[in-house]
């Protein structure tokens, strides 16, 4: 397909296939040619950057503390930015201007792909800070929505920013492992890249639909389709057609039901649900697509029902057999306000006189499918990884062989690794600094006759820095990001039990620093596909960065003080969409983890203490898989059997359902198995096109029915906008139990 790129003036051009990628979506895809000569970091960029970072912040951040969270992606600043920069390109002067010292023209010429990659890049700051889970904000949220607590300004910035910036330092030191090697090709960077080519491509007229022309097609078609699932008829985002048939069956409903039970039957027809958790199932490989699918299919229809209705593990029918909730020994709900100290500490005589915290069944094993993750990960990059990362360890990065990607960005200046570390460093004294300071607030004192001594930060860091880069590894080649949050958790739960809000800081800078370290590595990697010089990259990151957190806070802030009861299910009107998913579930690890500690729940007596042997069946299965590919280096799925994606199939349960996990599943095969097996010149074409026009569509429909019909409580009742028609899927079945609107069994 021969296209040519505007202003293209001096390009390199590989020396045959040799240089190409050795990863064959990265070579169907990714342009092989460059043009230093394009101007970069413009005043277009810093103003159409600045403008798509905040105007992201903002809505990612409003939108996460909805019942139903839609996280904007940059997507829809980079189709929104192009007419706008075109604008400026043709209206503005060219006039030579000087700002402390940079001179600068307000029109260098015609707005060129570089410009708009650098403000793509700005926009994901954007979403990486204000949406997915919101990392840091989850903290800050559960210490003042659901603690209660009292909590400083300033402090919460240094928690917000610190963390971000911890996150930097770390990808700039794994630069050379996770960004340089070809073989790390961060695949959902590749529906970027191929929306850029499209909307400034000029391609040779054929049969068929241009990239452009079916970029806008696609995305009408998702604009105007998401206005079905997202408001006229939500029951599309959860089809559960077995509820319907016996709707007066408990088990049939626990089985069928999309929203409460093990989805069985139920599907889904929103863009919004199939991406959700998993991302795009379209920028996913196959053969990581079937990995998640063996795990989901061992978890959700064998594993999960032997527990629940053969062996009833964990007294598991006491409760419903899927929920976020946190439960008493009697199947009610668990109040935790009734075990807590007024400085937000456990109150072990109330705690053993109210009782023992329970989970539902899928929660318990979710939890436990996270300490196989972990272990599976470092040996699974251990083994297959290990002789590679070693090499370049030692400097042999000079003798790696390079494909044209890295060939090509040999022509710019690189980043010295000590502004990074100028970054890591700096965000660790201040980490520290906020541990004297405000340590009331935090609960991470540091005098002597206390648990976590002087060093428990500096663990977070360190463990972060062993981690994020076998969780990197991961994500570079499989498009899944194993977590650790649990491990995280788990470990300073021992050191410091019962302290909820220590937890959740020792979470975030020993595993939410790992997550915007991941995030930065992915858009470094997008740079290199783009060609874009590494110190603008620096830059638009860091600068991103910290207007970003910044706006993160004070529009989290804002909400928090003026929306009454937010996140209080309780005591919310049924109807409100302030309900916090996201949040219920950071607040329940910090209560499992923090609070009660997994000494209670997992040591010697706990309910759930055989869950621990999951550490060691994580480390041990990705051995024989080794072993066999060693034995037959010939077989070349052997090594494509990834251990640690494996139970990425129940990843993010709750608040994940099984029916947006299993349509992820489907549509990805389809797409990534039969489309680009049968028809790999379309796929190749317009796969990636059409994931960005989705993602587009439904974020642009989203809002504009937010704003212009939810917003103003203009909101529909009918049959067709209940979720899921599975009232009975939340009932326990267990004898004895009372629960308001369940039958009680005998």
């Amino acid at each position: 397909m021969a296209v040519t790129t505007e202003n293209q003036t001096d390009v390199e051009k590989p020396n045959g296939d040799e240089d190409r990628s050795p990863v064959e979506e990265v070579a169907l895809v990714v342009p092989e040619t460059d043009d230093p000569s394009l101007p970069v970091m413009t005043f277009r960029v810093w103003f159409l950057g600045l403008t798509s970072c905040t105007l992201l912040i903002v809505l990612n951040t409003f939108f996460t503390y909805r019942t139903q969270p839609l996280t904007i992606s940059a997507i829809l600043m980079q189709i929104a930015v192009l007419p706008i920069g075109k604008f400026m390109a043709s209206t503005l002067p060219n006039t030579e201007c000087s700002l402390l010292g940079w001179r600068f023209s307000l029109n260098p010429g015609p707005f060129n792909m570089k410009e708009h990659v650098i403000v793509t890049i700005f926009a994901n700051c954007g979403v990486a800070i204000g949406g997915g889970d919101a990392y840091s904000m989850g903290a800050i949220t559960v210490m003042k929505a659901y603690y209660k607590q009292s909590l400083n300004f300033i402090c919460a910035l240094f928690i917000v920013l610190t963390t971000q910036v911890l996150g930097y330092g770390w990808a700039g030191m794994l630069r050379r492992y996770l960004v340089d090697p070809a073989e790390m090709w961060w695949p959902a960077n590749l529906a970027q890249v191929s929306l850029f080519r499209a909307l400034h491509e000029k391609e040779q007229k054929k049969k068929g639909l241009t990239r452009m022309q079916f970029f806008l097609i696609a995305f009408a078609a998702s604009f105007v389709y998401y206005a079905f699932p997202g408001y006229l008829f939500p029951i599309l985002t959860f089809f559960s057609w077995v509820c319907w048939a016996w709707p007066r069956s408990i088990t049939a409903q626990q089985i069928g039901s999309g929203y409460h039970g093990l989805g069985v039957g139920a599907f889904t027809l929103d863009w919004a649900g199939i991406s959700a958790y998993h991302g795009s199932p379209l920028v996913t490989p196959w053969s990581s697509i079937l990995n998640v699918g063996i795990g989901f299919v061992m978890f959700i229809y064998i594993i999960v029902p032997l527990c629940y209705w053969k062996f009833n593990t964990f007294d598991a029918r006491k409760f419903p057999i899927f929920s976020n909730q946190l439960f008493t020994t009697h199947g009610q709900k668990y109040d935790t306000t009734k075990i807590l100290t007024p400085h937000y500490d456990l109150d072990v005589a109330a705690y053993n006189s109210y009782g023992k915290l329970y989970l539902s069944p899928l929660f318990a094993l979710s939890i436990g499918s996270g300490f196989a993750r972990f272990t599976a990960t470092l040996t699974h990059v251990a083994l297959f990884h290990g002789r590679d990362i070693l090499k370049q360890s030692r400097s042999a990065m000079k003798n790696v062989k390079l494909d044209i990607h890295a060939k090509l960005m040999k022509s710019y200046k690189q980043v010295p690794e000590w502004w990074f570390l100028i970054l890591l460093i700096g965000s660790i004294v201040l980490s520290l600094l906020m541990s004297f300071i405000w340590k009331e607030d935090v609960q991470l004192p540091w005098w002597e006759d206390v648990q976590l001594p002087w060093w428990g930060m500096i663990f977070a860091f360190g463990l972060a820095w062993v981690v994020t880069l076998p969780i990197g590894v991961i994500q570079a080649t499989t498009n899944q990001q194993p977590g650790y949050d649990i491990i995280a958790q788990f470990i300073i739960g021992y050191f410091l039990p019962g302290k909820p809000i220590a937890n959740l800081l020792f979470k975030i800078y020993g595993r939410i620093s790992t997550i915007h370290a991941l995030s930065f590595l992915s858009d470094l990697k997008l740079g290199h596909y783009m060609k874009i010089p590494p110190r603008c990259m620096y830059a638009a990151q860091l600068v991103g960065t910290l207007v970003a957190g910044t706006i993160n806070l004070a529009v989290a802030w804002w909400m928090l003080d003026s929306i009454q009861d937010i996140c209080d299910v309780e005591a919310l009107h049924p109807d409100s969409p302030w309900t916090c998913p996201k949040y219920r579930v950071t607040f329940d690890a910090s209560v499992i983890w923090g609070l009660i500690g997994p000494t209670r729940l997992f040591g010697p007596g706990g309910l759930y203490r055989n869950v621990l042997w999951l550490f060691l069946v994580g480390a041990v299965l990705p051995v024989p898989v080794w072993v066999l590919s060693k034995i037959f280096p010939d077989k070349k799925w052997i090594p494509l059997i990834n251990i640690p994606v494996i139970p990425y199939g129940f990843a993010g349960m709750p608040p994940a359902t099984p029916t947006n996990i299993a349509s992820w599943l489907i549509t990805g095969t389809i797409f990534n198995y039969f489309v680009f097996k049968y028809h790999k010149r379309w796929w190749q074409k317009y796969n990636y096109v059409l994931s960005a026009a989705l993602d587009a569509g439904t974020a642009f429909m989203g809002v504009l029915l937010f704003f212009a019909l939810q917003n103003e409580g203009h909101d529909l009742k009918w049959w067709g906008t209940d979720l899921d028609h599975c009232p009975l899927a939340q009932c326990p079945t267990a004898p004895g139990i009372t629960i308001k609107g369940c039958p009680v069994f005998k």
